[in-house]
């Protein structure tokens, strides 16, 4: 009889350990006091499990462990050389600003403080001219600007030299004004890649906004940006990926559609190619253009970096000015740029002076800051 017993114990054990198996569930093991006491157990829910029973996962000799759920891969980038250029990269990646630190108090202008600020830009310590109105400001904050130079060699940039009337001008007015220097630039930290092989700029001008918009006194809604020269292309860039920025402006810009790139080149005779300070941007160039060829939009990887090509994300104003006898940069380039916005249906003004050279000085310069002043008042 003890060995019927046992016997039927063992065959309810065997089924319940086949059913353990195929089920993928926990089994219990109970002490066998007796064949009536093992068979009630099993048949109980674990959640009514006697505390003298430890559970064990069982697993038949010679199955492989279970298998662990794997994690998604995440897919090749589209492009293997360059993408982080693309407006989708940019699109799909976050940007984040810092404190913004006063290093510095300076003298002060006619009726604003002037301050060396700094903030954070993808781990480099950037500095900059910050200008603060005096008085209250209003109840929404002042609004600000984002001021972003054009090339000069970097060993000889310094944070408060060049563009002194242009940030007067828009001090005076009530801005904010925040010159950035750019990584790589006077003191800040990084390498300067150059702007139009590499959206590091176009991140510390995203990042210096952002560190504006966490100070008090500035209307965080009320932000836009300045460019000049190779600043054209990363405000551009920045418009197109960052609906915070509430209005841009851009003098005497250039490559924005990368095919103009290729039909206007540029001519700055600051500009020295062997410089230790301007190898990243050429080897960046470089590489790209031995993968693709040069600019060409007829190429999926050009298409996908050229900024007229994604103009349809441009949600803010932009105004656009250019001197026709630019010797730097081809007027050409605002007046092909100020078509596709007009094709577009985007708004925007664009304006011409026949002199006033690169940097739109005498005789244009009152006129053309005048128009962006009243601009950034009408759209901030």
């Amino acid at each position: 009889m003890a060995g019927l017993t046992m016997t039927r114990l063992s065959s309810a054990c065997l089924l319940i350990l086949l059913t353990t198996i195929l089920s993928g569930c926990r089994a219990i093991i109970l002490p066998a006091h007796s064949a009536g006491t093992a068979f009630m157990a099993v048949a109980q829910s674990t959640l009514r499990i006697p505390f003298d029973v430890v559970p064990v996962t069982l697993r038949a000799p010679g199955l492989a462990p279970p298998i662990k759920p794997m994690l998604p891969i995440p897919p090749a980038p589209p492009f293997a050389v360059g993408n982080e250029l693309t407006i989708d990269a940019l699109l799909a990646r976050t940007i984040e600003g810092s404190d913004l630190i006063i290093e510095e108090q300076l003298e002060d202008g006619a009726n604003y403080t002037r301050y060396i600020a700094s903030y954070l830009s993808e781990g480099n310590k950037i500095y900059g001219l910050l200008t603060v109105p005096y008085g209250e400001p209003p109840e929404r904050g002042f609004k600000a600007i984002v001021f972003n130079h054009g090339y000069i060699p970097p060993n000889r940039y310094r944070t408060t030299e060049r563009y002194v009337a242009y940030v007067d001008a828009l001090a005076r007015s009530g801005f904010v004004v925040f010159k950035i220097d750019l990584r790589g630039f006077g003191n800040s930290e990084g390498e300067p890649t150059g702007t139009y092989f590499s959206p590091a700029y176009t991140i510390d001008a995203i990042s210096a906004l952002k560190s504006l918009q966490t100070l008090d006194y500035v209307d965080p809604e009320g932000i836009g940006m300045w460019g000049h020269s190779m600043a054209g292309n990363l405000v551009l860039r920045a418009m197109l990926v960052e609906p915070a920025i509430a209005a841009g402006v851009i003098w005497a810009g250039a490559v924005f559609s990368y095919d103009d790139f290729v039909r206007y080149s540029i001519t700055d005779p600051s500009y020295n190619p062997t410089a230790a300070t301007n190898l990243s941007s050429r080897q960046a160039g470089q590489q790209i253009q031995a993968v693709y060829g040069p600019p060409d939009t007829t190429v999926p990887f050009w298409k996908a970096v050229s900024l007229t090509e994604h103009i349809d994300l441009l949600k803010a104003p932009l105004q656009l000015h250019h001197a026709l006898n630019d010797s730097v940069v081809d007027a050409r380039y605002s007046a092909d740029l100020a078509a596709v916005l007009n094709a577009a249906g985007k708004v925007h003004e664009s304006y011409q002076y026949e002199n006033g050279g690169h940097s739109i000085g005498a005789p244009a310069f009152d006129e053309a800051m005048r128009r962006t002043i009243e601009f950034f008042q009408k759209h901030l």
